[in-house]
C-alpha cells in the first residue's frame, strides 16, 4: 500500500501504541486524523511528545468513542481505520467493569458501524493477548481458546467477536491484530516495564505484584510494524493475527534484567496489594507468530535487551512524567 496522501484515522492516537503508530503513518506520508478522548484539560496524551514536524502534520479530533456522532465525524473520508481506543487497565476493570465494557465494546461497535456506512478500504481492530487467559499450551496460536479472566479481557473478546461478525455478516474488510505485551518509550507506568524502571531509577526497592507469571514482550516499533503490515495485506482481511516475539520471560527475571541495565543495587519485593485475584491472574503468555510471518511478512526485529535499554534511557530523561513516589510501601 502506498501511504502517501492516504487518509487514515487512528482512534486512541493519544495512547502509547497509538502515538507511535500515528508517528509512523505520518512519516510514511499518510494524511492522519488522530482521534483522542475529549477532556477538560485539553490534553492530547502522548501526541504532545511527538516531534514538532509530526505533530503539526496531524489533524487532531477530540471526542468520545462511545458517542457514534463523534466517531462519524472523525471517520468522515477515511480510507483506512486503525481502532486502538480502549480502557486497558486490568485492575481498573475490576473496579469499573461497566465503564470498561461500554468503552471497549460500544466504542468498537461504533467504529465498525460507521466504517461500514462509509465504505472504508480496511479496518484494523486492536485485540490483546489477554483474551487467551493463562496459556493451555505454548506457543499460543490464534486457535487457542479464549478465556475471559478479567472484565477487561471479556470486553476485548466481545469486541473481537463483533469485528468478526461485521466481516462475516456485511463483508466489512476487517483484520484483527492481537499484540502480546508491547513496551517502549512513552508507555505509562500502568504497565509493568515502566513500573519497574521508574522504581529502579529512584528507589532502593521495587514493589511488584506476582513475579512468577511469564509474558511475551514486543518492542513498540515492532508492534507498529505489525499494524502497518496487516493494513497493507489483502490476505489479512477476516483474520486474527498474533504479534509477539515468541519468547517468554517471568516478571521476576524481567526485573533483574532491568535492574542490571539501570546499574543500581535494588531489591525486588512482592506487594500483595498489586496481586491479581487468584483466578484472574494470567500465569503464562507466549506467542506463536508463525501466522504473522507467513501471511503478512512480519517478524520482530528488536531484541529484548536492546528494547529495554532504549526504554530505560527514555524514561531516565523523562522521569518527570512519572510518579515513582506512588510506589512507596
Amino acid at each position: 500500500m502506498n501511504w502517501k496522501g492516504k487518509r487514515v484515522l487512528v482512534t486512541g492516537a493519544g495512547g502509547f501504541i497509538g502515538s507511535h503508530l500515528t508517528e509512523r503513518l505520518v512519516r510514511e506520508g499518510a494524511s492522519v486524523v488522530a482521534f483522542i478522548r475529549y477532556n477538560s484539560r485539553s490534553s492530547e496524551g502522548f501526541i504532545r511528545l511527538l516531534p514538532r514536524q509530526v505533530r503539526e502534520s496531524l489533524e487532531v479530533v477530540a471526542g468520545d468513542i462511545e458517542e457514534i456522532e463523534s466517531v462519524r465525524g472523525a471517520l468522515k473520508g477515511a480510507e483506512v481505520v486503525f481502532h486502538l481506543a480502549a480502557l486497558v487497565g486490568i485492575p481498573y476493570s475490576y473496579l469499573h467493569p461497566r465503564e470498561v465494557v461500554d468503552t471497549n465494546l460500544i466504542g468498537s461497535l461504533n467504529v465498525l458501524t460507521v466504517a461500514r456506512e462509509q465504505g472504508v478500504e480496511k479496518v484494523v481492530m486492536t485485540s490483546t493477548s489477554e483474551v487467551y487467559g493463562t496459556a493451555r499450551y505454548v506457543p499460543i496460536d490464534e486457535g487457542h481458546p479464549l478465556q475471559p479472566q478479567s472484565p477487561y479481557s471479556a470486553s476485548k473478546i466481545g469486541a473481537d467477536c463483533l469485528s468478526e461478525s461485521y466481516y462475516r455478516s456485511f463483508g466489512l474488510p476487517v483484520a484483527i491484530i492481537r499484540p502480546f505485551n508491547t513496551y517502549g518509550p512513552r508507555q505509562s507506568a500502568r504497565a509493568v516495564i515502566p513500573t519497574i524502571i521508574t522504581q529502579a531509577l529512584v528507589r532502593d526497592t521495587i514493589a511488584l505484584g506476582a513475579t512468577s507469571p511469564t509474558r511475551d514482550f514486543t518492542f513498540v516499533t515492532d508492534t507498529v510494524d505489525g499494524f502497518v503490515k496487516i493494513a497493507e495485506s489483502e490476505r489479512a482481511v477476516g483474520q486474527v493475527i498474533n504479534i509477539g516475539s515468541g519468547r517468554e520471560i517471568s516478571i521476576g527475571e524481567l526485573a533483574e534484567k532491568i535492574v542490571s541495565i539501570v546499574g543500581r543495587r535494588v531489591a525486588v519485593v512482592e506487594d500483595s496489594r498489586r496481586v491479581r485475584p487468584a483466578a484472574s491472574e494470567v500465569e503464562r503468555l507466549c506467542a506463536d507468530n508463525s501466522k504473522a510471518r507467513a501471511l503478512v511478512g512480519w517478524a520482530p526485529r528488536v531484541p529484548l535487551e536492546q528494547g529495554l535499554a532504549e526504554t530505560v534511557e527514555w524514561i531516565k530523561h523523562h522521569i518527570g512524567l512519572y510518579r515513582p513516589e506512588a510506589y512507596e510501601i
